[in-house]
């Protein structure tokens, strides 16, 4: 049996963490020059990337952080200030800053993380799991996450679709407030790091 309360949690949570809608216009921003197969590919490879951050973190998550002797929110933080660079870039319209060196890598960085696989949902798994006690509740966690990885690689594999009906300005009007918005998350993502360390301290 599968505990279907915590699927339904964990999917609802972590696709809202993850706003593979809101994903759409960073992803074509970045890949804005790059053919259909290059971006489609890019698509899968920013998913599987993702899937295997949150799994690592989902089952090793407390023993490497511990082993690390790094806290979630310094994770967080360090997460939302990378988010913040790569949203500074599309406010000024620098996408060209954020392909790197080769195609490839594009994939693995910003787009499987931190944009998908973020802190956030680095989080978020880690508390499931440790809410998860029993097989059919780490089942149904599990199958949470299968469910918002599917959303994310539908929403980027047909992410072409959009661009098509937007067109470049409209395409570089949502990047505009996409970066905005990116650093707005980015910087709440900080901000309430720091309010968990500050409580901490108390």
């Amino acid at each position: 049996m599968v505990d279907t309360f915590l699927l339904a949690k964990s999917f609802v949570t972590l696709l809202v963490i993850t706003d593979p809608v809101g994903t759409v216009p960073i992803f074509l921003a970045i890949t804005a020059e790059w053919g259909t197969r290059d971006r489609n590919r890019a698509a899968w490879q920013a998913v599987v990337v993702a899937a295997l951050v949150i799994a690592t973190f989902a089952l090793f998550g407390q023993q490497i952080l511990i082993y690390l002797g790094i806290s979630v929110p310094s994770l967080q933080i360090a997460g939302g200030l990378l988010l913040l660079v790569i949203a500074l870039d599309l406010l000024r319209g620098e996408t060209e800053s954020m392909s790197g060196v080769t195609r490839s890598n594009v994939a693995f960085v910003p787009l499987g993380t931190p944009l998908l696989a973020g802190p956030g949902a680095i989080a978020a798994i880690m508390v499931f799991m440790r809410q998860a006690e029993h097989g059919d509740q780490r089942l149904g966690v599990a199958l949470g996450l299968l469910g918002v990885l599917a959303v994310l690689y539908l929403s980027l594999r047909f992410a072409g679709l959009l661009q098509r009906l937007l067109r470049q300005a409209g395409i570089d009007l949502i990047t505009r407030i996409s970066g905005l918005l990116l650093a707005a998350i980015a910087v709440q993502l900080v901000v309430d790091a720091l309010r968990e360390l500050a409580r901490a301290d108390l």
